[in-house]
């Protein structure tokens, strides 16, 4: 491993894999994974990628305006356009590098339609979409000579030197101090700052808490997506999801009494957006007193169920559920991030040289609630930018000379307090879940405010356990501030 690079990425989900292949070999890139390189919460997305790729019967408009819909027209429709227009290049250029998307008997791509889609539009690999993009990136970036990866990588800083960066990392056991022209962010979401959720185990939000040190702007924090499908299993933290596409092949919502019940709240039922059927099963659960939902997709033939859901139908079995037989047990829990560091089209963030693309970015895409499979879009999108930038701005401007890097970080310290990180989730999955409750915001922002103050004042050893107890901190601190104050969410 080298020193100096002129691009150091940090995460390997979809936007930082794509990132780094933009990059031609006169680009010294390094690639940093938290933990493994396939750990992340692109991975695990399921439904597939949403792009306008049959112009017969669907246009850039139809696809716009569904996504504004869905976002309650707080989108930023610059970047909007810019998702829809670009990303059917982006979607058509992994199955030229081999992503497997599932294909109808004349060989063209087969395309499924999700809650909020006006059109069948979004192509997949099974059920299992995230992951078999992430694998097919992931084995051609590792055959690039001027990329360097390095797993089980925990940054804990990134600090600003002249003309570009120190990032900060430990890698088993030793500690590294790289000089980087440009950085580009792609951490993913917040998943593990609530109690439960779909994200994996490495979603802290560290990203958007180094960003945010660096004094980047943070947009919309508190624009939290929760699913409303999540198998609901009490003894897992990270549950795991009953996709979207479920639900729009046809699956139904039923409650503790085996009724259906989403048109009561909506006339577009089960496939209304994801905010709006999330609301609804919890003002059902008020209604009805409990908390036991159900989708029931046994109607279907059992042997397309397991052609088209096998991951699903594997992972419910392992819990005693047989999805051609039995009704799904579900409930909401934390799924996505649609605000996050502020970025503009080019995903620049406002600190010069940082950029950030895919969960952890806030490019204005999303609005106030994402549309179904939008996210590996975006990732797609705005990490091919950032590199496009990156490479216009060098061949521009040239290398310019790093500033001398800072003193190396002391990661000696006390042990942070077990049952830190706990306790802000507990906070925010009692004060900040689907519907808020804004009379705790105060409280708990002060409760939050105070274990920061903590983290950040005394001398504690920089390890995972401080690293993302700090950014869960951070995270969390801004979302409660933002409501608190009443920030437009």
């Amino acid at each position: 491993m080298d020193n100096q690079y002129d691009v150091v990425i940090v995460g390997t989900g979809v936007a930082g894999l794509y990132a780094a292949l933009q990059f031609s070999e006169e680009y010294k890139v390094l690639l940093l994974a938290k933990r493994e390189l396939t750990l992340s919460n692109s991975s695990l997305a399921q439904g597939g990628v949403a792009a306008v790729l049959d112009k017969n019967n669907d246009n850039y408009k139809l696809h716009i305006a569904d996504t504004l819909i869905a976002g309650k027209y707080k989108n930023n429709l610059s970047a909007v356009e810019k998702l829809v227009t670009e990303g059917p290049e982006d979607v058509l250029k992994l199955k030229e590098m081999g992503v497997d998307f599932d294909k109808e008997q004349d060989g063209e791509l087969s395309k499924t339609l999700e809650a909020g889609h006006s059109r069948h539009r979004i192509v997949h690999h099974k059920d299992s979409t995230g992951k078999e993009i992430v694998d097919k990136l992931l084995s051609i970036v590792e055959k690039k000579p001027n990329v360097t990866i390095c797993n089980n990588s925990l940054v804990y800083a990134i600090e600003k030197v002249e003309n570009g960066f120190c990032v900060c990392f430990l890698n088993n056991d030793e500690n590294y101090q790289i000089g980087s022209n440009f950085c580009i962010i792609c951490t993913g979401g917040i998943g593990r700052v609530y109690k439960y959720t779909t994200n994996s185990a490495i979603a802290t939000g560290d990203g958007i808490a180094f960003a945010y040190m660096l004094g980047a702007k943070i947009s919309h924090l508190s624009r939290v997506q929760f699913h409303p499908t999540a198998f609901a299993a009490e003894k897992n933290r990270e549950r795991f999801l009953i996709s979207e596409a479920v639900r729009g092949e046809g699956a139904v919502l039923l409650n503790c009494k085996g009724e259906r019940f989403a048109f009561d709240y909506d006339e577009r039922g089960e496939l209304a957006p994801r905010d709006v059927v999330s609301n609804a099963i919890m003002l059902e659960a008020k209604k009805t007193n409990s908390e036991s939902f159900y989708l029931d997709i046994t109607h279907k033939d059992a042997e397309f169920l397991k052609e088209r859901f096998p991951m699903i139908y594997g992972k419910c079995l392992e819990e005693g559920v047989d999805i051609t037989k039995d009704k799904i047990p579900i409930f909401p829990c934390q799924h996505y991030l649609m605000g996050g560091i502020n970025v503009d089209l080019n995903a620049r963030t406002s600190v010069e040289g940082l950029y950030a693309a895919g969960e952890c970015s806030h490019t204005g895409v999303h609005g106030a609630n994402r549309l179904a499979s939008n996210s590996l879009l975006e990732a797609l999108v705005f990490s091919r930018s950032a590199a496009q930038d990156i490479m216009e701005h060098i061949k521009k401007n040239g290398r310019l000379p790093l500033g001398k890097l800072p003193k190396e970080i002391d990661i000696k310290g006390k042990p942070v307090q077990i049952g830190t990180r706990t306790r802000i989730r507990e906070i925010m999955q009692d004060t900040y879940f689907v519907i808020p409750k804004l009379d705790k915001t105060d409280e708990s922002y002060k409760e939050v405010d105070k274990i920061l103050n903590e983290l950040v004042s005394e001398k504690y050893e920089i390890n995972a356990d401080y690293v993302e107890a700090r950014s869960l901190a951070i995270v969390a601190g801004i979302i409660l501030d933002e409501v608190r104050e009443g920030i437009n969410l």
